[in-house]
């Protein structure tokens, strides 16, 4: 089914208002949908004179480290490694080895925010042996997991970790195990001749000036990948809805889960493992967007999905200076889940209840506050009654009789213990140690 009229038209407009108010030279945009066919487009001169097209890369800079991440998770779910293993049991290094492969990935490792020099002034950048014989010279610049810290150098040790736990270089792996598998061939490590130009965009007047393009060499894993729109929208699709041949849903799933803000203040957004998450929306319409921004020479990148929705978006400007550019894969998603909603699914009929859990179902009360458990698709799950719909249920796995852990959602890794009367009906349970009950009671049982 395609995309509405309606819908297109709004995406259309937000892309070509951001191009225009901004001022950014070439803008590319994709958005992509499980149930509808791919949008996307282009506008602006991507150099030269030359129209930007669906095959013009733009520099994703940042977003590489989502690659980045997949890999290192990967290689955990592969046996390979331990998230909260020191990065030193795998990669020799002289100084900062007792950072754990978890702090760097979701940056509260402590590790200054650049290899060491002044990369950014001098544009000189470390190869790979002279990247790692400096971590010496890095500084520590907060103690592990006082606070979220950006370290691209962080990441290039990540890239360097993958290269040492499996033979070949990071480009290599990347290429063999996410590139090829997902159809991603427009997204590499080195520029086509068709790449954007990006550009710093005078803010007096109309003229801009060319960046120059240079490699990240020892960095590369941090920030170094070229791609376009269409790419990446679908490369946003696959973080929402994972192929279970090269990565685990519930790994990414794991990757979502917030762990730090980045504004002690704001709290606008937080991060995982290697991904971003950013709140959208309040009340009973908020959701949480996930993926990641990224900021280059000339270039911004914006690439992001809805989590609980199959749907992703990328935005790729070829200007350093338009915000604009990152904000808006979250308004295509928007646009189009509000001009286009996703089809109703047909409700099915489901296999009966186990005959001993179905007391467990309907309404509980802890703390006061009411609870609905439920049995859907093979499972028992449970609701807080005042949850936004976006949230999704904690969902239970059975370990033993009239016991269950929580494999997911509220209360995740505890355990849900059954309590029956003499007649064998279950007469109140306990949740992570906190009683639930029929009724509202206090803690004494009144």
């Amino acid at each position: 089914m395609p995309p509405t009229d309606k819908a297109t038209a709004a995406c259309e407009r937000i892309i070509r208002t951001l191009q225009a108010d901004e001022r950014v030279p070439a803008v590319a945009a994709a958005l992509v949908r499980a149930d509808r066919p791919a949008w996307s487009f282009e506008v602006g001169d991507a150099g030269g004179g030359a129209p930007v097209r669906p095959e013009t890369q733009f520099r994703i800079g940042s977003v590489t480290k989502t690659f980045t991440a997949v890999l290192v998770l990967q290689l955990r779910d592969a046996g390979m490694l331990d998230l909260d293993d020191q990065i030193d049991a795998h990669l020799p290094l002289p100084a900062h080895g007792q950072l754990t492969i978890r702090s760097i990935l979701n940056h509260t490792s402590g590790l200054q925010r650049e290899p060491w020099g002044n990369l950014w002034d001098t544009l000189d950048v470390p190869d790979d042996t002279r990247l790692l014989d400096e971590v010496a010279k890095a500084e520590a610049v907060l103690s592990p997991r006082r606070r979220w810290h950006y370290s691209n150098l962080g990441f290039a040790l990540l890239g360097h970790l993958v290269a040492a736990k499996t033979g070949a270089t990071w480009a290599e792996v990347l290429t063999d195990r996410l590139l090829t598998p997902l159809g991603l061939a427009d997204t590499t490590v080195q520029p086509r001749d068709t790449a954007a130009q990006g550009y710093l965009v005078d803010a007096y007047s109309d003229h801009a000036r060319p960046e120059p393009h240079f490699d990240l060499r020892g960095a590369e894993a941090a920030a170094q990948l070229w791609s376009t729109a269409g790419d990446m929208a679908r490369w946003a699709l696959f973080l929402a809805q994972p192929d279970p041949a090269v990565v685990a849903r519930s790994t990414l799933e794991e990757m979502y889960e917030p762990v730090v803000v980045t504004d002690p203040v704001n709290w606008h957004t937080g991060w995982g493992l290697g991904l971003q998450t950013a709140p959208q929306g309040s009340g009973s319409d908020r959701a949480l967007d996930i993926g990641h921004n990224g900021a280059m020479p000339g270039f911004l990148a914006g690439v992001w999905c809805r989590r609980g929705v199959r749907i992703g978006a990328a935005v790729l400007g070829s200007s350093g200076t338009a915000a604009g550019i990152t904000v808006a894969p979250h308004r295509l998603i928007a646009a189009s889940l509000e001009h286009d909603p996703i089809d109703v699914e047909p409700w099915r009929i489901g296999e009966p209840v186990p005959r001993d859990y179905v007391g467990i179902l309907g309404r509980w009360w802890s703390e006061g506050s009411e609870f609905v458990f439920r049995w859907t698709k093979g499972h028992l799950e449970a609701r807080s009654a005042s949850a936004v719909a976006a949230a999704p249920p904690a969902i239970f796995a059975f370990e033993g009789p009239d016991l269950l852990r929580t494999v997911s959602g509220r209360e995740a890794g505890e355990r849900l213990e059954l309590f029956r009367a003499p007649d064998g009906s279950v007469e109140y349970m306990r949740w992570a140690t906190y009683r639930f009950t029929r009724d509202q009671q206090t803690y004494d049982g009144v």
